[in-house]
């Protein structure tokens, strides 16, 4: 067995650390770039979302680096990504590729005797101790956690640092030396590192930056390629972003949900205008961008695949949240045929927007 798993965001370190610690043979991915998209849309169904492209294109790429299993997480409610598994198997197997899914799901959906039967199936691979399969596990989900923690902090920070440009090349060299670590215990200490060195960033009290809420369907909004790195150029023109919705967010979230704890917050700011989960994350998108707006926030971005019904219903729901509450919403939808430079023309004339905005209320 040599494991691989699509990209999505941070998520691949966490991967790259537990397999390291489990000892089994595995394989990332290259990064998301124009070829993994062009070889996932020339095989894919036209109808089908980004992300499913996407992540056709990293397993075929991973398939010729000698991967033959895939792991994938399940679904969030009546959402086409609950198909992916059997769609994606069957894209394949028809180009020639007999590769078996792993897949994730909850314990809601598939029982808690079926989601151990299937961590078993990666688990036996490994020679390990129980003790020390569980300690990989606990690395793993800790590497998440930091890294996540550090990204989220970057890019909150980069509006208020003194040296422009300081957040965004720490984040960046955190990310390419966590890669080069081949056990977890070494990858943990490197995040450690780079969790103080974020931390200590100096900043300037004295600025008020634009400060945006990036909302929308969870794979589009965690993986850059697929939103052409909105969050850098944000960092880059010394705008605070803040996302809720990450790999670390989404383990807590379903760890959580058999107890109903999960995301409280998100809950009660939804409430008002849409009450019950339509699949996706389309309450969180609802919930995030009234909170944003309780935060003190600007304005948000939502960002969703072309087709993505969930996102759909949450843009029809949020021109309503920013007339209520005087609040900006710009809505990004993505696809395969998104020009970058005219995706960039918009982000930087909402930016402008918030800030002329800001100066009146200033005045």
């Amino acid at each position: 067995m040599k494991i691989t798993s699509p990209h999505m965001g941070n998520v691949y370190l966490a991967a790259k650390a537990l397999f390291d610690g489990l000892g089994i043979d595995y394989v990332i991915p290259n990064f998301n770039s124009k070829s993994s998209l062009e070889i996932g849309s020339l095989y894919s169904p036209d109808e089908m979302c980004l992300p499913f492209k996407l992540m056709i294109g990293n397993y075929i790429q991973a398939i010729e680096q000698g991967a033959d299993t895939v792991i994938l997480t399940g679904s969030c409610g009546p959402c086409r990504f609950g198909e992916y598994c059997e769609l994606q198997m069957n894209t394949l197997k028809r180009l020639g590729h007999d590769v078996e899914f792993i897949v994730i799901d909850a314990p809601k959906d598939i029982g808690v005797q079926e989601l151990l039967n299937r961590i078993n199936r990666i688990a036996d691979n490994s020679k390990k101790s129980r003790r020390e399969k569980l300690k990989a596990t606990t690395q793993a989900l800790k590497v998440i956690n930091l890294i996540d923690g550090i990204e989220a902090r970057a890019h909150y920070l980069a509006g208020y640092e003194k040296i422009k440009g300081q957040c965004k090349k720490l984040l960046n060299t955190c990310r390419a030396e966590s890669e080069k670590c081949n056990n977890p215990e070494d990858m943990i200490n490197v995040l450690m590192k780079y969790k103080n060195k974020i931390n200590n960033v100096e900043i300037d009290k004295t600025k008020d930056p634009i400060k945006i809420a990036i909302i929308g369907e969870i794979y589009t909004v965690i993986e850059p390629f697929s939103n052409c790195y909105i969050e850098d150029k944000l960092m880059d023109y010394g705008v605070s972003t803040k996302r809720k919705l990450s790999p670390s967010w989404w383990v807590k979230n379903m760890a959580l949900y058999p107890t109903k704890l999960n995301q409280l917050d998100i809950k009660k700011m939804a409430k008002e205008y849409l009450n019950v989960q339509i699949g996706g994350h389309a309450r969180e998108c609802i919930g995030e961008a009234v909170l944003a707006h309780k935060e003190g926030f600007h304005g948000a971005i939502q960002i969703f695949p072309m087709g993505c019904m969930p996102e759909i219903v949450s843009k029809a729901i949020l021109p309503q949240i920013s007339k209520d509450k005087d609040f900006p919403i710009m809505t990004l939808i993505v696809d395969e045929m998104t020009g970058e430079a005219g995706y960039i023309t918009r982000i930087e004339a909402f930016v402008d927007l918030l800030e002329r905005r800001k100066d009146k209320c200033i005045i």
